[in-house]
């Protein structure tokens, strides 16, 4: 059987953790920042954990078979 392909998006967006979990950065801070305050900037830029209950968890482990 041939090797399953990763998925190009999903390899540059999620990084997996040393406990197995999965991580990606929070969206909305590319533009438009001066009308943010400035918790909500500091609050964006730590890194999210997807959980291991999320659907999106399952969809990552097809996305990625080898990561």
């Amino acid at each position: 059987m041939p090797k399953m392909k990763s998925h190009s998006g999903a390899k540059k967006r999620f990084k997996r953790t040393t406990t197995g979990k999965w991580t990606h950065r929070k969206a909305g801070l590319r533009h438009l920042l001066i009308g943010m305050s400035a918790k909500r900037g500091r609050h964006l830029r730590t890194a999210k954990v997807v959980e291991k209950e999320e659907h999106n968890a399952k969809v990552l482990k097809t996305y990625l078979p080898y990561e």
